[in-house]
């Protein structure tokens, strides 16, 4: 037992001059899970951290899938992390709120792209102004997708919309109608509901570190610093916003 103690201290010291698991076996001798389980909660500079990435992708095998693979996940965490530690920065501005709000309650959270959905044409306004204002988001990467009744006139709906989001009707998917028993009645103030789609995975995992900025600015959650890398992990590992709630450290 004082043995383990004696290792772990060891242990411990070389994690926290940056070695890797891998470096404090070699010298420890012990097995990889107690070495797991005694650093897990012994915090890193970004300087270690990006050295003990660029050793992990130096020893990646299987060719340059598995490099490409760990580069997108540090990328990933890159971005969910910068965009967390600077949402205090950007509070000051109501449409950058009201966006991040906006999509948190409306937006999709799967997929890893923007997507709105709403019948609301200020709702959709204010999305498209929030994308074009804040998030600097080019005209050509958006497209609309609009879902109507076969009561009601496609070209003339399609027309609202692309006035409303001032977005052409080149841009437009295909619009999905849905054949109705109502008969001939029908609501002439329908205009169908309208989805604005965005693909973009960097602002997608923008949003993510946004949202969650706004939980710990509004003191709902409380986590380390070392709590916050974790938290990025399992979403990555999700690749959802769905159960960002799941991955949280709540303040008790």
């Amino acid at each position: 037992m004082l043995i383990k103690e004696k290792e772990k201290r060891q242990a411990i010291l070389l994690r926290k001059r940056g070695k890797s698991y891998s470096e404090i076996q070699k010298v420890v001798g012990v097995s990889m899970s107690s070495i797991s389980l005694w650093l897990r909660n012994v915090p890193l500079s970004k300087r270690q951290k990006d050295r003990l990435f660029r050793l992990k992708v130096r020893g990646a095998k299987n060719g340059g899938g598995k490099k490409k693979h760990l580069q997108r996940l540090y990328e990933s965490k890159k971005i969910i992390r910068s965009a967390w530690d600077e949402f205090p920065k950007k509070i000051s501005s109501p449409l950058f709120l009201l966006g991040v709000s906006l999509y948190w309650a409306e937006g999709s959270k799967a997929d890893e792209k923007m997507s709105l959905s709403n019948s609301d044409h200020l709702m959709i306004e204010c999305f498209m102004k929030w994308l074009r204002e804040v998030c600097d988001v080019p005209e050509k990467k958006v497209r609309v997708h609009l879902h109507i009744h076969s009561l009601h006139s496609k070209k003339g709906i399609e027309k609202y919309w692309s006035r409303i989001t001032h977005i052409p009707l080149n841009q437009f998917i295909k619009t999905y109608v849905k054949t109705t028993s109502l008969g001939h009645r029908k609501n002439i103030l329908y205009n169908g509901t309208c989805t604005v789609n965005v693909h973009d995975v960097t602002l997608y995992r923008k949003m993510i570190g946004w949202q969650l900025g706004l939980l710990e600015y509004l003191n709902l959650i409380s986590p380390s610093e070392n709590e916050k890398n974790c938290i990025i992990d399992r979403i990555i590992k999700k690749r959802t916003m769905k159960q960002i709630a799941s991955t949280l450290i709540v303040r008790p």
